[in-house]
């Protein structure tokens, strides 16, 4: 007997409907005129993606310690595309598209920019649970050049780094460094800085966006040797 979709779904599979939801409230605080200051709407749609980062990460804690999900595979990718390509992508544009607008060029790299980020962040996300991997990341994880892209253009990061930032990060998705997974206990203080980057925003001179971008920096830079170093070739 054919099961119904709704039987389908199981308790990790909410989480990632929840991650997916995020994505789209951060889409949808940013063209909606529901707040008329526009740097109170950034952030606004900026916690609302880290807030899908959190649920991204609880959704796998969630699968292992209950039923596997003849869906979870599948709908992990369809919400890490929402709320992790797309919606970081249109926040970019929002941040910079007024900055860019007198310059027609800007604008055309910009663009050409994003859909290079969204056509190989579709690619890696299509591709991850087909070349996954129990011991590490191939390629750079989408949640971490979400964290990167987003933090740089929630300062406002000058035009030149930005473009660089989103096509050096593109391409690093679909490499094949070989990038380790974190341990539970790094899993945690990055939730840590994650929640407090959410609480804090700007305030504080930032300390908290600074802390979580040096941080995941970090691991993007040192993760890949620190594993061919210390870890045995698989």
């Amino acid at each position: 007997m054919q099961k119904s979709m709704i039987k389908l779904i199981s308790v990790a599979d909410i989480v990632s409907l929840t991650n997916a939801i995020f994505g789209f409230l951060a889409i949808l605080f940013l063209i909606s005129d529901l707040i008329s200051n526009e740097e109170m709407k950034l952030r606004v749609s900026f916690s609302f993606i880290l807030l899908a980062l959190l649920a991204d990460g609880l959704d796998g804690i969630v699968a292992r310690k209950t039923r596997i999900s003849d869906i979870g595979e599948y709908l992990e990718s369809i919400a890490d595309m929402t709320s992790l390509i797309i919606a970081p992508a249109i926040f970019i544009y929002f941040v910079y598209h007024n900055l860019v607008s007198f310059c027609i060029y800007n604008h055309i790299y910009l663009m050409i920019a994003l859909v290079l980020f969204l056509t190989l962040g579709a690619l890696r996300l299509a591709s991850f649970h087909i070349m996954k991997n129990k011991k590490f990341f191939l390629g750079l994880p989408a949640s971490v050049s979400t964290i990167i892209l987003l933090i740089l253009a929630f300062f406002e990061v000058k035009f030149i780094f930005i473009l660089s930032a989103i096509i050096l990060i593109s391409l690093a998705m679909i490499t094949n460094i070989r990038f380790p997974k974190p341990v539970f206990k790094i899993n945690v203080i990055a939730a840590i800085l994650i929640i407090l980057t959410i609480i804090v925003g700007k305030n504080f001179y930032g300390f908290a966006p600074i802390l979580l971008i040096t941080a995941i920096v970090i691991y993007s830079i040192i993760g890949p040797v620190y594993r061919k170093i210390f870890v045995k070739k698989l």
